[in-house]
């Protein structure tokens, strides 16, 4: 009996079947370039076997980025492709794909084929998959049949030639004309490879193919949690941080400089990307991700530390704090950590939650993430960092971390942060940024493109190009930028629910989410999730409670309201959908509106002298959420929890559920079915019981929401 061992099965359950060792393809991967496998989205297990397929067929892998080219993974989209490359300290630049020009010769094959042009160079060429018609073709159409079906020949044996050198991994990762290239291709390329027992084309499996202006030191570097506790064993006990001072070769940051100080030449010019839409204009602040201005920071850095007078940072790792379980067992979600607000580290952050708005301003969406992940990770961890050894074990957290650490332990502040604060062009897109409904693309288009620096700039030159949120956003910019006090937060919320109890019963449940659950002392709006336990008591709800608050004043505009949920028959958002079908905004029906309090103390006299008294109560900005009963826990979790806390969220219930978590509900990534968590008609309690039964079903501890507070 033959034994079946096949480890490309786990990747994708169900997508090859088993293949008995005793007919292997006769698959050779030693001809391909360099190879790292990118180890997102795959468990332990998953990884250990990929590894092993490829070692299996001959490949040259590599955990070497500075050698790697080609990087295989769970990759789908270009934008996660640049993040993971990025992440690996690789600074790539895009190659765009080029379309070979048609050859002036056209072959007609029989009536029931598509002709096929190729293009004339000195190696084979991929056939173009269009038609393309040319006046040298169309003279060639009046040649002899004899003529003709010499060309058909030749067309033919060039297919072959073709078949053949797909097989190559020459012509797949060809870099003759890009220099030093990387190429980023799924999984299911080499799934391809195993079944067909030969290279195929990269086709669609391609994601990205880059060219390469700067790679990372290579692996003989050490990394930093080996270099600092070597530094500490070899250097002597100094009372700094990291000492300033040259030591004979043993001082980290001067070791640092100087293999910054012999990379590659300072002055010539290297494109960097900063996600998917910064401009080049900001590559010369220090706030941006930018590689040469982060080596002459870095550089600096090292020459300016100043020198500590305790000795609160001396010792070994000994003396630390012992870290907690989730640091020990490497967790990455934030949703498997408790996060408390004002944390023992609040300073640090509140330096780095600068730098990621910064991030923000410019459009460095990548960076935006990164940033994200180490706040959330140093605001989960419990004892105050006391050396940058700490941070080297929390998830997310790498050199430039320890580095933002070490200069601001020594000097009280981050140049970054200083610079990005003192610099007037940010300045101004942050003012513009803050106005309700514009975001940072639109804030810098307002000042770099149409020259604006202040809000009666917009008002003249550009009101009539502003949708109406900005409008209203621009009219009332300062009493929106006025936090709402708690008790005004219930006060709000209070009146929604007796208005709903008017148009249902009692048993109409309103729960406030957003910053106030998670205990905010005051919040930038109002968010809160209405449902009722029928179905259909909350069909159509929405416009219901907006109609009876406008009436009696409390609603002074209606902004948006979307009534999608209601229309899809409260189901949960279908796990295959276009953006413009509900995903996003219109995953439960919703209402974003404009909140005053319709009454005043000198409301009757005000009236009585003059009919138009304007009302003096401040606006406020309330988003009211219809949920069904059914999956109001999901909706409660999904509007409760910390931007990063929710990301994760989302991530987790992928990576190890293979489920699909939204605020409407969850379904399966295998068959797109709904996952009732909650029951199919919903828990027999609270809003509050429902949530739990959500943290319960995907294998979670229940995080209070006071614990998600990862910003």
């Amino acid at each position: 009996m033959d034994t079946y061992s096949y480890p490309v099965q786990t990747w994708r359950t169900g997508s090859l079947s088993p293949t008995s060792t005793n007919s292997l393809p006769n698959l050779d991967l030693s001809s391909i370039p360099p190879i790292a496998v990118l180890t997102a989205h795959f468990k332990d297990d998953e990884i250990q076997r990929l590894k092993e397929t490829l070692r299996q067929y001959d490949a040259p892998l590599t955990t070497d980025v500075s050698r790697a080219k080609v990087f295989v993974g769970k990759v789908g989209t270009r934008r996660r492709a640049e993040f993971e490359l990025r992440s690996r300290k690789l600074v790539v630049e895009e190659v765009p794909a080029i379309k070979r020009p048609a050859s002036p010769v056209k072959v007609d094959m029989t009536p029931k084929k598509t002709r096929t042009s190729y293009g004339q160079a000195s190696k084979p060429a991929v056939p173009e998959q269009e038609d393309s018609t040319t006046e040298e073709e169309d003279a060639h159409e009046a040649e002899t049949e004899e003529e003709a079906a010499q060309e058909e020949q030749h067309t033919l044996s060039r297919l072959r030639e073709l078949v053949s050198a797909s097989h190559s991994s020459t012509l797949l990762f060809d870099n003759s004309a890009s220099g030093d290239t990387v190429w980023v291709v799924k999984v299911e390329w080499l799934e391809s490879c195993v079944t067909a027992g030969h290279l195929v084309p990269l086709g669609d499996n391609l994601v990205y193919k880059g060219k390469v202006l700067e790679r990372p030191k290579s692996l003989n570097t050490k990394p930093v949690e080996t270099i600092f506790k070597e530094a500490a064993k070899a250097a002597p006990v100094t009372k700094t941080l990291l000492a300033t001072r040259p030591l004979a070769g043993h001082d980290i940051l001067d070791r640092a400089k100087t293999d910054l100080a012999g990379s590659a030449p300072q002055g010539k010019y290297q494109k960097q990307q900063c996600g998917n839409h910064t401009s080049r204009r900001f590559e010369a602040k220090s706030f941006a991700p930018s590689i040469r201005q982060a080596r002459q920071t870095f550089a600096a850095q090292t020459a300016h530390l100043l020198q500590a007078t305790t000795s609160e940072y001396e010792g070994v790792d000994s003396d630390f704090p012992q870290p907690p379980e989730w640091v020990k067992r490497h967790v990455k979600y934030a949703c498997q950590r408790f996060t408390p607000a004002n944390g023992p580290n609040e300073d640090f952050l509140e330096q780095l939650r600068k730098i990621r708005t910064a991030r923000t301003l410019i459009g460095d969406e990548i960076g935006v993430r990164a940033y994200s992940t180490i706040i959330a990770s140093i605001a989960a961890y419990p004892h105050k960092l006391s050396h940058p050894r700490e941070l080297a074990q929390l998830p997310g957290c790498d050199e430039k971390t320890a580095v933002l650490f070490v200069e601001w332990k020594n000097t009280g502040k981050i140049q970054a942060v200083e610079d990005y604060e003192n610099d007037e062009e940010m300045k101004v897109v942050h003012s513009f940024y803050d106005i309700w409904g514009v975001g940072a693309k639109t804030a810098r288009n307002f000042y770099y493109n149409n020259h604006w620096t202040e809000l009666d700039d917009i008002i003249e030159f550009g009101w009539n190009d502003l949708d109406r949120v900005q409008q209203i956003g621009v009219k009332y910019y300062d009493e929106f930028l006025d936090p709402i006090p708690r008790p005004e937060v219930e006060q709000i919320a209070s009146v929604v629910r007796e208005h709903a109890i008017r148009l249902r019963d009692e048993r109409i449940t309103v729960t406030i989410v957003g910053g106030y659950r998670r205990g905010k002392a005051a919040s930038g709006d109002v968010d809160m999730i209405v449902s009722h336990p029928d179905l259909e008591s909350t069909a159509g709800l929405v416009r219901e409670i907006v109609e009876s608050l406008e009436e009696t004043g409390w609603i002074t505009h209606t902004l948006t309201m979307s009534l999608t949920n209601t229309n899809r028959g409260q189901h949960a958002l279908p796990f295959r959908s276009a953006k413009g079908a509900g995903a996003g905004f219109d995953t439960l029906d919703k209402a974003l509106v404009v909140w005053q309090h319709p009454e005043w103390p000198t409301k009757e006299q005000d009236c009585a002298e003059n009919p138009a008294a304007k009302n003096p109560n401040i606006h406020r900005r309330v988003d009211i959420i219809i949920a069904p009963w059914r999956t109001v826990g999901c909706a409660v979790m999904g509007w409760s929890g910390g931007t990063t806390f929710q990301r994760d969220l989302r991530r987790y219930a992928k990576a190890v559920k293979g489920w699909k978590f939204d605020s409407s509900g969850i379904r399966s990534r295998g068959n797109g079915e709904a996952i009732w968590l909650e029951s199919e008609n919903g828990v027999d309690g609270t809003p509050e019981d429902a949530e739990r039964a959500v943290f319960e079903g995907l294998g979670l501890e229940y995080i209070p929401p006071e614990y998600r507070v990862t910003y």
